[in-house]
């Protein structure tokens, strides 16, 4: 049998497993490094998959807790494409990828690993991506640690072109569908 150590997963399995919604966060940004928030804006936010298929690998959420992209209004859903244009500029400029794969899967037989709450994904691509690990032995390799690229990235967030409307701790964005104990 062959093994393939990856030690920084032991607290995922052995941590405790949420019983609330990861995608409706608390009011305020101070859980957002540990949760890996890169960006909080009116409607919608920017967050690393903690379970990245390539380095980062983002996803934006809205902030209500709904399934469908039809249930996302005007507003919500132009500031997602807007984010979801700064984030590929982003990730091009920082990861000089050259390719991102940019996509929604909605509902559970279309792939979605939390259906409840409906959020895309941007992966960056590199051409050969797909290693010989992960030919031969269906195994990928990280090469940057999710903390390190959190740090690389978040200053484009904090600086770059989505610095002009944040969210700010003295708003609360909206998040219809959310439990009262999902956002605190």
């Amino acid at each position: 049998m062959k093994q393939l150590w990856a030690p920084w997963r032991i607290e995922y399995i052995l941590g405790p497993k949420p019983d609330t919604c990861v995608f409706c966060l608390p009011a305020g940004p101070q859980e957002d490094e540990q949760r890996l928030v890169l960006y909080r804006g009116r409607h919608a936010f920017v967050i690393m998959n903690k379970f990245p298929y390539n380095n980062g690998h983002l996803m934006v959420c809205p902030y209500r807790h709904v399934m469908s992209i039809a249930d996302l209004d005007t507003t919500e859903t132009h500031e997602i494409m807007d984010i979801l244009q700064i984030c590929a500029t982003i990730l091009k400029e920082h990861f000089n990828c050259e390719g991102i794969n940019i996509g929604l899967n909605q509902g559970e037989a279309a792939g979605a690993g939390i259906r409840e709450h409906m959020h895309f994904h941007l992966v960056p691509r590199w051409n050969g991506d797909s290693s010989f690990m992960a030919v031969f032995d269906e195994v990928r390799t990280m090469p940057e640690h999710l903390s390190r690229s959190y740090a690389a990235l978040k200053p484009y967030f904090t600086n770059g072109a989505l610095a002009g409307e944040p969210y700010s701790a003295g708003s609360s964005p909206h998040q219809e569908g959310c439990s009262p104990q999902q956002n605190s």
